[in-house]
Protein backbone atom coordinates (compact mmCIF):
# COMPACT_ATOMS: atom_id res chain seq x y z
CA UNK A 1 0.00 0.00 0.00
CA UNK A 2 1.12 3.56 -0.40
CA UNK A 3 2.28 5.24 2.49
CA UNK A 4 0.45 8.52 1.88
CA UNK A 5 -2.69 5.97 1.46
CA UNK A 6 -1.81 4.03 4.76
CA UNK A 7 -1.61 6.89 6.77
CA UNK A 8 -4.72 8.59 5.64
CA UNK A 9 -6.70 5.60 6.23
CA UNK A 10 -5.32 4.73 9.60
CA UNK A 11 -6.02 8.78 10.97
CA UNK A 12 -9.74 7.55 10.11
CA UNK A 13 -9.88 3.90 10.80
CA UNK A 14 -7.47 4.07 13.58
CA UNK A 15 -8.09 7.67 15.11
CA UNK A 16 -11.76 7.94 14.50
CA UNK A 17 -13.29 4.34 13.93
CA UNK A 18 -11.29 2.83 16.46
CA UNK A 19 -11.47 5.50 19.28
CA UNK A 20 -7.65 6.51 19.24
CA UNK A 21 -7.77 10.37 18.25
CA UNK A 22 -4.51 11.12 19.44
CA UNK A 23 -2.46 8.28 19.07
CA UNK A 24 -3.54 8.66 15.86
CA UNK A 25 -3.52 12.04 15.00
CA UNK A 26 0.25 12.19 16.73
CA UNK A 27 1.69 9.23 14.20
CA UNK A 28 -0.03 10.33 11.16
CA UNK A 29 0.21 14.06 10.61
CA UNK A 30 3.63 16.20 9.96
CA UNK A 31 4.76 19.34 11.58
CA UNK A 32 1.80 20.76 10.73
CA UNK A 33 -2.28 19.88 10.53
CA UNK A 34 -3.96 22.82 8.83
CA UNK A 35 -7.60 22.21 8.96
CA UNK A 36 -10.60 22.92 6.33
CA UNK A 37 -13.47 20.82 8.17
CA UNK A 38 -14.94 23.76 9.95
CA UNK A 39 -16.23 22.34 12.58
CA UNK A 40 -12.40 21.06 13.65
CA UNK A 41 -9.53 23.20 14.75
CA UNK A 42 -6.28 22.72 13.57
CA UNK A 43 -3.49 20.51 14.39
CA UNK A 44 -2.70 17.79 16.97
CA UNK A 45 -5.18 19.49 19.74
CA UNK A 46 -7.97 20.61 17.21
CA UNK A 47 -8.42 17.03 15.64
CA UNK A 48 -8.03 15.79 19.88
CA UNK A 49 -10.65 18.04 20.93
CA UNK A 50 -13.38 17.62 18.66
CA UNK A 51 -13.13 13.68 17.85
CA UNK A 52 -12.91 12.56 21.67
CA UNK A 53 -16.23 14.31 21.65
CA UNK A 54 -17.72 12.71 18.89
CA UNK A 55 -16.32 9.42 20.02
CA UNK A 56 -18.24 10.13 23.67
CA UNK A 57 -20.93 10.79 21.92
CA UNK A 58 -20.82 8.20 19.12
CA UNK A 59 -20.05 4.62 20.97
CA UNK A 60 -20.75 2.48 18.03
CA UNK A 61 -18.98 3.79 14.30
CA UNK A 62 -19.18 1.59 11.85
CA UNK A 63 -16.84 3.71 9.18
CA UNK A 64 -16.11 1.72 5.79
CA UNK A 65 -13.39 3.54 2.81
CA UNK A 66 -14.77 2.54 0.02
CA UNK A 67 -12.80 4.59 -2.78
CA UNK A 68 -9.21 5.88 -2.61
CA UNK A 69 -7.12 8.32 -4.89
CA UNK A 70 -3.79 8.86 -5.01
CA UNK A 71 -2.11 11.62 -7.19
CA UNK A 72 1.13 13.08 -6.26
CA UNK A 73 1.32 13.91 -2.74
CA UNK A 74 -2.71 14.18 -2.73
CA UNK A 75 -5.08 11.41 -1.24
CA UNK A 76 -8.51 11.32 -1.56
CA UNK A 77 -11.18 8.82 0.05
CA UNK A 78 -14.70 8.22 -0.12
CA UNK A 79 -16.17 7.23 2.80
CA UNK A 80 -19.49 5.86 4.47
CA UNK A 81 -20.16 6.16 8.31
CA UNK A 82 -22.65 4.28 10.05
CA UNK A 83 -23.21 5.40 13.42
CA UNK A 84 -24.61 4.29 16.94
CA UNK A 85 -26.35 1.10 14.55
CA UNK A 86 -27.78 3.64 11.99
CA UNK A 87 -29.21 6.39 13.75
CA UNK A 88 -26.79 8.64 11.55
CA UNK A 89 -25.48 7.57 8.16
CA UNK A 90 -22.99 9.87 6.46
CA UNK A 91 -21.44 10.17 3.44
CA UNK A 92 -17.51 12.15 3.26
CA UNK A 93 -15.26 12.96 0.61
CA UNK A 94 -11.46 13.96 1.93
CA UNK A 95 -9.02 15.32 0.95
CA UNK A 96 -5.67 14.96 2.27
CA UNK A 97 -2.05 16.88 1.34
CA UNK A 98 0.86 15.29 2.35
CA UNK A 99 4.74 16.04 3.38
CA UNK A 100 7.90 14.79 1.80
CA UNK A 101 7.50 11.93 4.23
CA UNK A 102 4.08 11.10 3.19
CA UNK A 103 3.06 12.52 7.06
CA UNK A 104 -1.07 14.19 6.54
CA UNK A 105 -0.10 18.25 6.60
CA UNK A 106 -3.86 19.58 5.38
CA UNK A 107 -7.38 18.66 4.93
CA UNK A 108 -10.52 19.30 3.42
CA UNK A 109 -13.80 17.39 3.75
CA UNK A 110 -17.67 17.26 2.94
CA UNK A 111 -19.93 15.35 4.14
CA UNK A 112 -23.52 14.70 4.00
CA UNK A 113 -26.44 12.31 4.92
CA UNK A 114 -26.71 9.17 2.94
CA UNK A 115 -30.44 9.80 0.95
CA UNK A 116 -31.37 6.27 0.70
CA UNK A 117 -34.15 6.78 -1.53
CA UNK A 118 -32.65 7.91 -4.59
CA UNK A 119 -33.39 8.86 -7.92
CA UNK A 120 -31.72 6.50 -9.89
CA UNK A 121 -32.36 3.61 -6.89
CA UNK A 122 -28.58 3.73 -6.63
CA UNK A 123 -26.88 4.28 -3.28
CA UNK A 124 -24.99 6.94 -2.88
CA UNK A 125 -22.11 4.94 -2.26
CA UNK A 126 -22.27 1.70 -4.06
CA UNK A 127 -20.89 0.92 -7.49
CA UNK A 128 -17.25 0.37 -8.96
CA UNK A 129 -14.58 0.81 -6.87
CA UNK A 130 -11.56 -0.90 -8.69
CA UNK A 131 -8.52 1.00 -10.31
CA UNK A 132 -7.78 0.07 -13.21
CA UNK A 133 -5.84 2.23 -16.93
CA UNK A 134 -3.13 3.97 -14.92
CA UNK A 135 -2.20 4.44 -18.04
CA UNK A 136 -5.20 6.68 -18.32
CA UNK A 137 -4.46 9.08 -15.62
CA UNK A 138 -3.23 12.35 -17.45
CA UNK A 139 -5.73 11.92 -20.38
CA UNK A 140 -9.01 11.33 -17.65
CA UNK A 141 -7.60 14.50 -15.51
CA UNK A 142 -7.54 16.56 -18.99
CA UNK A 143 -11.20 15.62 -19.60
CA UNK A 144 -13.07 16.15 -16.25
CA UNK A 145 -10.74 19.36 -16.31
CA UNK A 146 -12.39 20.19 -19.60
CA UNK A 147 -15.81 18.76 -18.56
CA UNK A 148 -16.13 20.85 -15.31
CA UNK A 149 -14.56 24.05 -17.13
CA UNK A 150 -17.10 23.18 -20.32
CA UNK A 151 -20.78 22.30 -18.30
CA UNK A 152 -20.55 23.08 -14.84
CA UNK A 153 -18.21 26.51 -14.98
CA UNK A 154 -19.68 27.74 -18.51
CA UNK A 155 -23.02 26.22 -18.68
CA UNK A 156 -22.71 24.68 -22.49
CA UNK A 157 -24.91 21.91 -22.03
CA UNK A 158 -24.06 21.38 -25.84
CA UNK A 159 -21.14 19.53 -24.81
CA UNK A 160 -22.31 16.77 -22.40
CA UNK A 161 -22.00 14.25 -25.02
CA UNK A 162 -17.97 15.15 -26.01
CA UNK A 163 -17.45 14.42 -21.74
CA UNK A 164 -20.59 11.88 -21.08
CA UNK A 165 -20.99 8.39 -21.81
CA UNK A 166 -24.66 8.04 -24.43
CA UNK A 167 -24.48 4.28 -23.56
CA UNK A 168 -24.00 4.02 -19.97
CA UNK A 169 -24.15 6.69 -17.28
CA UNK A 170 -24.56 5.44 -13.67
CA UNK A 171 -25.58 8.18 -11.36
CA UNK A 172 -25.38 8.50 -7.36
CA UNK A 173 -26.12 11.99 -7.43
CA UNK A 174 -29.56 11.22 -4.86
CA UNK A 175 -31.95 13.72 -6.76
CA UNK A 176 -30.81 12.65 -10.76
CA UNK A 177 -31.81 9.48 -12.70
CA UNK A 178 -29.49 7.67 -14.81
CA UNK A 179 -28.47 8.55 -18.02
CA UNK A 180 -27.06 11.25 -19.92
CA UNK A 181 -30.37 13.06 -20.74
CA UNK A 182 -31.52 12.86 -17.44
CA UNK A 183 -28.54 14.63 -17.04
CA UNK A 184 -29.12 17.01 -19.37
CA UNK A 185 -32.73 17.91 -18.10
CA UNK A 186 -31.78 18.57 -14.54
CA UNK A 187 -28.71 21.05 -15.59
CA UNK A 188 -30.81 22.56 -18.10
CA UNK A 189 -33.72 22.92 -15.53
CA UNK A 190 -31.38 24.41 -13.42
CA UNK A 191 -29.98 27.27 -15.73
CA UNK A 192 -33.44 28.21 -16.33
CA UNK A 193 -33.93 28.82 -12.38
CA UNK A 194 -33.97 32.59 -10.61
CA UNK A 195 -31.35 30.79 -8.85
CA UNK A 196 -29.28 27.93 -10.34
CA UNK A 197 -26.81 25.81 -9.62
CA UNK A 198 -23.24 27.36 -10.50
CA UNK A 199 -19.53 26.13 -10.66
CA UNK A 200 -17.91 29.18 -9.48
CA UNK A 201 -14.44 28.06 -8.75
CA UNK A 202 -12.46 24.14 -9.58
CA UNK A 203 -10.03 24.35 -6.74
CA UNK A 204 -8.64 21.32 -7.37
CA UNK A 205 -8.44 17.84 -9.51
CA UNK A 206 -6.44 14.36 -8.69
CA UNK A 207 -7.20 11.53 -10.52
CA UNK A 208 -5.67 7.71 -10.88
CA UNK A 209 -6.68 5.65 -13.38
CA UNK A 210 -9.57 5.51 -14.23
CA UNK A 211 -11.20 7.62 -11.09
CA UNK A 212 -10.87 11.46 -10.81
CA UNK A 213 -12.28 13.68 -8.50
CA UNK A 214 -12.99 17.63 -8.42
CA UNK A 215 -13.24 19.65 -5.17
CA UNK A 216 -15.28 23.01 -5.86
CA UNK A 217 -16.93 26.03 -4.64
CA UNK A 218 -20.83 26.11 -5.84
CA UNK A 219 -23.24 28.74 -5.33
CA UNK A 220 -26.93 27.29 -5.25
CA UNK A 221 -29.63 29.45 -4.98
CA UNK A 222 -27.34 32.51 -3.35
CA UNK A 223 -26.29 30.15 -0.98
CA UNK A 224 -21.72 29.12 -0.69
CA UNK A 225 -21.77 25.08 -0.79
CA UNK A 226 -18.77 22.81 -1.25
CA UNK A 227 -18.72 19.75 -3.33
CA UNK A 228 -16.77 16.87 -4.37
CA UNK A 229 -17.54 15.30 -7.69
CA UNK A 230 -16.29 12.06 -8.46
CA UNK A 231 -16.10 10.81 -11.67
CA UNK A 232 -15.75 7.09 -12.89
CA UNK A 233 -14.02 6.98 -16.91
CA UNK A 234 -13.88 4.32 -19.52
CA UNK A 235 -12.64 4.58 -23.04
CA UNK A 236 -12.66 8.60 -23.03
CA UNK A 237 -15.90 9.29 -21.45
CA UNK A 238 -17.57 9.55 -18.43
CA UNK A 239 -19.97 6.76 -17.27
CA UNK A 240 -19.89 6.89 -13.54
CA UNK A 241 -20.41 9.50 -11.00
CA UNK A 242 -20.71 9.95 -7.35
CA UNK A 243 -20.74 13.55 -5.39
CA UNK A 244 -20.64 14.61 -1.93
CA UNK A 245 -22.35 18.47 -1.08
CA UNK A 246 -22.09 20.54 1.96
CA UNK A 247 -23.67 24.17 2.50
CA UNK A 248 -20.99 26.14 4.07
CA UNK A 249 -21.18 27.70 7.44
CA UNK A 250 -21.32 31.34 8.33
CA UNK A 251 -17.90 32.47 8.66
CA UNK A 252 -18.38 33.09 12.53
CA UNK A 253 -18.81 29.62 13.09
CA UNK A 254 -15.56 28.22 11.71
CA UNK A 255 -13.24 26.80 13.89
CA UNK A 256 -10.50 27.16 11.45
CA UNK A 257 -9.43 29.28 8.03
CA UNK A 258 -12.57 27.93 5.99
CA UNK A 259 -13.46 25.35 3.51
CA UNK A 260 -11.04 26.17 0.62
Amino acid sequence: MDMKLDNVKNLYLKGIRDGHARAAVTEYTGERYTQHSTGVGDGVEGFVAFFESFIERCPVRDIEVLRSIVDGQYVFVHVHQNLNHGAAKWVTADLFDTDENDKIVEHWDVIQQDEENTASGRSMVDGATAIEDLDKTVANKALVTLFCQDVLVDGKLDTLSRYISEHRYDQHSPFIEDGLASLYEYLKTNAEQNHPVKYNKVHRIIGQGNFVVAFSHVLHSGEQWCVFDLFRIKEGKIVEHWDVQEKILPKQQWGNSGKF
